[in-house]
């Protein structure tokens, strides 16, 4: 007659202890993972040289033409006291991406603008670090200072660029890269980019990334302010040529090689790129979360188990405890909830959205956990990463260039 409460009895109490355990990780991530929650993290307080350095900027295009007309008349309007100039590399656009940034120079002027084209890349090269190659290689002849590294769809403030160098020098900093404030107009854009950037500041809390002594590394690929004597030092690009996540890869090597780094979010920089669909959202995520895993499916199996626990559980255990009648379940899974919760309210103020949205974060992690899991099903038939009509495969050795 004690066989039915004693069965009741263990699955009940691991859905209690699961829990439990899941509201630990979260009081953990609350207070021992640099606070990666918090918004506060902007350009430090800087103040202006007195001579300005030289400044070259580059921006790898492919197939931008939608976006140009709202981003590269920023770029050409800065409002910069040194010399600055502006390199846009056309890497192999089919839709008029290089003639269209000629017409938005003739037509705004500003900032010198030459347009160049580096041709297809050689094997063992990602398209986009081909091209930034070919930018830092024309703009070395310039001897600037400080390289920015942007892409075509980011549109910048007038004194985006003198900020960034105040900063640098006043920081003695290798990399000032600022998050760009991605656009949140469509449903989906409101329901997964503020969770993009929230995650991302998990994996890379930014305040460990400006620690000197930290090993956490990371840029913003969008808006990087690179020293060019610490690209020469990191061997930028070339140390990095195969990398799919170039600003991560980037940041890494700077910091490898004794560099200084910085990474905030950002206030008057912005991405014009829309994704009005999921699908477009899909493809952002799923193009390189496998490759952020190192293509390890025990790595993929870790990280499908962590997010379904920290992510996942609190909800269904306030499902369950209510159903089973279960008050510690309940209260357990109520509590993980809500520092969950809490902790995603400062990423929703920052990105302007409703406050009383955070407590679909567990939804918008499921959709997470498809992605990483639909990158890697990719992957494993062939597909790799794919961007722009471009897919890499899975990278093999490549000989160093010393």
């Amino acid at each position: 007659m004690w066989a039915g409460p004693v069965g009741q009895t263990a699955p009940v109490s691991a859905l209690v202890w699961t829990t439990v355990v899941s509201l630990a990780a979260w009081c953990w991530l609350l207070l021992c993972r640099g606070f990666f929650w918090r918004t506060d993290v902007r350009l430090p307080p800087h103040r202006e040289p007195d001579v300005w350095p030289p400044v070259c900027v580059v921006v790898p295009a492919r197939d931008e033409a939608a976006v140009l007309p709202a981003s590269l008349p920023s770029l050409l309007a800065q409002d910069y006291p040194g010399r600055a100039e502006v390199f846009l590399v056309d890497d192999g656009s089919t839709d008029g991406t290089a003639e269209l940034a000629r017409e938005l120079a003739g037509r705004y002027g500003g900032l010198p603008l030459t347009v160049t084209s580096p041709g297809e890349p050689p094997a063992g090269w990602t398209g986009k670090l081909w091209a930034v190659r070919h930018g830092i290689g024309l703009a070395r002849a310039r001897e600037p200072e400080f390289l920015l590294l942007t892409d075509a769809d980011i549109a910048h403030a007038p004194d985006s660029l003198r900020t960034l160098v105040a900063a640098a020098r006043t920081g003695g900093h290798d990399v000032v890269s600022l998050m760009a404030r991605l656009r949140v107009e469509s449903v989906w854009e409101r329901l997964v980019v503020p969770a993009f950037v929230y995650f991302f500041a998990q994996l890379y809390p930014f305040r460990r990334i400006g620690r000197r002594g930290s090993r956490t590394a990371a840029a913003a690929g969008g808006c990087v302010l690179l020293r060019a004597d610490a690209a020469e030092r990191a061997r930028i690009p070339d140390a990095i040529r195969q990398a799919v996540i170039d600003d991560v890869a980037l940041a890494r090597a700077v910091k490898g090689s004794g560099g200084h780094i910085w990474l905030g979010l950002a206030e008057r920089v912005d991405s014009v790129r829309p994704y009005p669909r999921l699908h477009d959202l899909w493809r952002m995520v799923s193009r390189s979360a496998y490759a952020q895993l190192r293509h390890s499916p025990l790595l993929l199996v870790g990280t499908v188990a962590g997010l379904a626990l920290v992510y996942l559980v609190p909800p269904a255990a306030v499902a369950a405890g209510a159903v089973s009648g279960s008050r510690a379940t309940a209260v357990a899974g109520a509590a993980a909830w809500a520092v969950m919760a809490a902790t995603f309210a400062p990423m929703l103020r920052y990105y302007r959205q409703p406050v009383w949205t955070a407590p679909l974060l567990p939804f918008t992690a499921l959709l997470y956990l498809l992605m990483t899991v639909d990158s890697a099903v990719q992957h494993y038939r062939g597909r790799g990463a794919a961007w722009k009509g471009r897919t890499y495969a899975r990278p093999e050795a490549v000989p160093d260039e010393g």
